[in-house]
C-alpha cells in the first residue's frame, strides 16, 4: 500500500470501494479454501472404497456453488478495487494539472516538458497500481495466507512449522530489497524522463534539425539516451527477477519438504496402527500450501510495487507540494478600478538563479491611453518589463504601480485581466484559427473574430485557406508562416479587449507595408487603451506618442522620435544603422 500526505485522503474518500472490494475478496478466499477440503474427503472415500453416488453428486453440487460464488466475488472485488485505482489516478492527474496551471514561471524554467509528461504517464500508472493491485495483494497475502496456514497447522503442526520457517527468511529478504528496489526505480524513471524530454524537444524543433542537416547527430544522441533508459530498465528488471527467483526457490524447497515428509507420514499411517496422515489429508495439505504460494508471491510483488510507488509518489509530490512564488499578497487590494496607467519607480530586478540584475534602477511613467514604444539592443531588458507587468515574477514592493496601486498589492487575476499580451513566441494551440482567436472568450462569433483579424491584417490570408477560420493548425501553429502566426496572436489579444495592449516584437515577421497597416489600425482603434509596443525596428514605433530607449537594463532616454534622434546619440545610431540596412536590401532595377 501507499501512504503520504497527498494520497492518504483517498483511503477516506473511497473507503466504501475498498471495504466492499476487500469483503468480496475475503469471501472468494473462504470459498476457495473449501475446494481442497471437499477434494480430500472424496479421495479418502475412494481410498477406503466407501464412496457413494449420492455423496459424489452432493459434492459436485458444492463445487458448482463454490464456482458461482468465486465468479461473482472476483467480478465484484475487481470492479471495486481496480475501479478505485483509476478514480484515484484521475483525481491525482486533475490535481497535478491544476497545480501546474498556477505555478510560477520559475518552476517551468527549472523543469523540462518531457520530464513533466513522465509524471502523467509512468508515475501515475504506478500509483494507480499501488491503489489497486497492491491492496488486492495485501488482503490476499494476509487473509488467504493466514487461513491457509491455519488449516495446514490443524492438519499437521510439524509440517506447518517446517513450511513457516522460510516465510521468515522471505520477510527479511523483502525488507532488505525494498530500499534498493526503490533506488533502481528512481533511476529508471529519471532515464525515461530524459528520453521523453529529448524526444519532445526534437519533435518540436524538427525544422531546425532538418535545416542544419543534423538528423544523424540527433539519432546518435537519442541512441545514447535510449541505451541509458534500456540499461536502467534492465537493472530494475534483473533485481525484480532475482527477487522472484528467490521466492520461487523458497516455494520449491517447501514443496519438496512437504512432499517427502507428508508421503512418509501417509506410509506410516498405512503400515502402523498410529494415525499420522491420510492420502486425502496430504492432498488437502498440498492444496492448502498451493493456496499459500500466491500470498507468498503477492508479498514479493507487493514489495516491488510499493518501492516503485514510493519513488513515483515522491516525484509527484514535488509538484503537489510546490508553492507558487508568485501569488496574491495577504493584504491584497480588491475591487480596484484599473484603467491602464503604468509607473516604474527605481525598479531593480534579478531573475531567480541569476547573479546580475536584468533591470537596474528603472523609472518611467506610461499614462492611461498613451501609445508607447520600447526599443533597445538585444538583452537590454525590454521583454523583462512585460514579464513583470503581467506578474510572471515578483518585484519589490513600491517599485511598479498600476493606476497608483502597488502591483504587488493587486490581485494577480485583476492585473492580467487588465492586459492583453502578445508574446515573442506567438504560441498557438493545435486548434482552429477561430478558437485560437476566441481563446480569452467563452464564445466569439465569426464576425467578431474577422473584425479583429482585419485589424491585425490577417483576415485575407485566412479566407484563402480551404477551411478558412475552421482551419485546424498544427502543433504550435507549425502549418502557418511566422507572419501569419504573429498576426493571429495579435487578433487573439484584440479579442480579449483589455485596457492595456502589449506587443512584444510582434510584427517583426511581416513586411514593412503590412507592418504599417497593422500599426495604423491599432493606433486608430486603441482609443483610451494603453498601447505598449516593444520593437527592434524603429519604423514600428516612430509614430507613437513617446519612445522609451533602454540599454543594459536602464532607461537611457524618453521622448518622441524626433527628439530622441536629435538629442540621443545611441538612438540616432540605431536609426541610421537601420536606414543603412534598408538601403542595402532595396532592389535596384536593371
Amino acid at each position: 500500500m501507499l501512504f503520504g500526505k497527498s494520497v492518504n485522503r483517498y483511503y477516506f474518500k473511497y473507503w466504501y470501494f475498498f471495504l466492499m472490494g476487500a469483503i468480496a475478496l475475503v469471501v472468494v478466499d473462504i470459498a476457495q479454501m473449501e475446494i481442497p477440503n471437499i477434494t480430500g474427503y472424496i479421495i479418502d472415500e475412494i481410498t477406503t472404497k466407501t464412496l457413494t453416488y449420492d455423496y459424489l453428486v452432493k459434492n459436485i453440487l458444492n463445487f458448482a456453488i463454490i464456482i458461482v460464488i468465486m465468479f461473482f466475488g472476483r467480478f465484484f472485488w475487481r470492479m471495486n478495487i481496480f475501479n478505485c485505482g483509476h478514480l484515484i489516478a484521475n483525481d491525482l492527474r486533475q490535481r497535478m494539472f491544476k497545480k501546474m496551471e498556477y505555478l510560477d514561471q520559475t518552476y517551468f524554467n527549472e523543469n523540462k516538458t518531457g520530464a513533466q509528461m513522465a509524471l502523467y504517464t509512468n508515475d501515475l500508472m504506478i500509483v494507480r497500481q499501488c491503489f489497486s493491485q497492491s491492496i488486492m495483494m495485501l488482503v490476499d497475502a494476509v487473509f488467504l495466507g493466514i487461513l491457509a496456514f491455519a488449516k495446514m497447522f490443524m492438519l499437521n503442526k510439524v509440517l506447518a512449522l517446517l513450511a513457516a520457517a522460510p516465510l521468515l527468511l522471505l520477510a527479511v529478504l523483502g525488507i532488505l530489497v525494498s530500499k534498493y528496489m526503490r533506488q533502481k526505480w528512481e533511476a529508471r524513471q529519471k532515464a525515461y524522463s530524459d528520453l521523453s524530454d529529448f524526444a519532445q524537444e526534437n519533435f518540436s524543433g524538427f525544422g531546425v534539425v532538418k535545416a542544419f542537416v543534423k538528423e544523424t547527430k540527433e539519432l546518435i544522441a537519442f541512441n545514447r539516451l535510449n541505451r541509458n533508459n534500456q540499461n536502467k530498465n534492465l537493472e530494475h528488471a534483473r533485481l525484480s527477477v532475482l527477487v522472484s527467483i528467490c521466492v520461487s526457490l523458497l516455494i520449491s524447497s517447501i514443496i519438496i519438504l512437504i512432499g517427502g515428509v507428508g508421503s512418509y507420514l501417509v506410509y506410516l499411517t498405512n503400515t502402523t496402527d498410529v494415525y499420522y496422515m491420510s492420502l486425502g489429508d496430504l492432498n488437502r495439505y498440498i492444496s492448502y500450501f498451493s493456496s499459500l504460494v500466491w500470498p507468498m508471491m503477492a508479498l514479493s510483488n507487493l514489495i516491488t510495487i510499493s518501492a516503485q510507488g514510493k519513488a513515483s509518489l515522491q516525484r509527484i509530490d514535488t509538484v503537489l507540494k510546490r508553492d507558487s512564488l508568485v501569488k496574491d499578497a495577504k493584504d491584497v487590494i480588491k475591487g480596484a478600478n484599473l484603467e491602464g496607467k503604468i509607473e516604474f519607480k527605481n525598479l531593480t530586478f534579478t531573475y531567480p538563479g541569476v547573479d546580475e540584475p536584468t533591470i537596474k534602477d528603472m523609472s518611467f511613467v506610461i499614462e492611461k491611453g498613451e501609445a508607447v514604444g520600447i526599443i533597445g539592443r538585444t538583452g537590454s531588458g525590454k521583454s523583462t518589463i512585460v514579464d513583470l507587468l503581467v506578474r510572471l515574477y515578483n518585484v519589490e514592493e513600491g517599485s511598479v504601480f498600476i493606476d497608483d496601486f502597488d502591483i504587488m498589492k493587486l490581485p494577480i487575476k485583476d492585473v492580467r485581466e487588465l492586459i492583453s499580451f502578445v508574446p515573442q513566441d506567438n504560441f498557438l494551440f493545435s486548434d482552429t484559427i477561430l478558437n485560437n482567436i476566441a481563446f480569452s472568450k467563452e464564445k466569439l462569433s465569426l464576425e467578431e473574430a474577422r473584425k479583429h483579424a482585419k485589424v491585425a491584417g490577417v483576415d485575407g490570408d485566412v479566407m484563402e485557406f480551404p477551411e478558412q477560420y475552421e482551419t485546424v493548425m498544427g502543433e504550435r501553429g507549425v502549418t502557418l508562416s511566422g507572419g501569419q502566426k504573429q498576426r493571429i496572436s495579435i487578433s487573439r489579444a484584440l479579442a480579449k479587449d483589455s485596457k492595456v495592449l502589449i506587443l512584444d516584437d510582434s510584427v517583426s515577421a511581416v513586411d514593412t507595408k503590412t507592418e504599417a497597416t497593422i500599426l495604423n489600425n491599432l493606433k486608430q482603434m486603441h482609443g483610451e487603451k494603453t498601447l505598449i509596443i516593444i520593437a527592434h525596428r524603429v519604423s514600428t514605433i516612430q509614430n507613437l506618442d513617446k519612445i522609451i530607449l533602454v540599454d543594459d537594463g536602464k532607461v537611457v532616454s524618453i521622448g518622441k522620435h524626433d527628439e530622441l534622434y536629435e538629442n540621443v546619440p545611441m538612438y540616432r545610431d540605431i536609426v541610421d544603422l537601420q536606414k543603412l540596412e534598408d538601403q542595402e536590401h532595396e532592389v535596384i532595377p536593371c
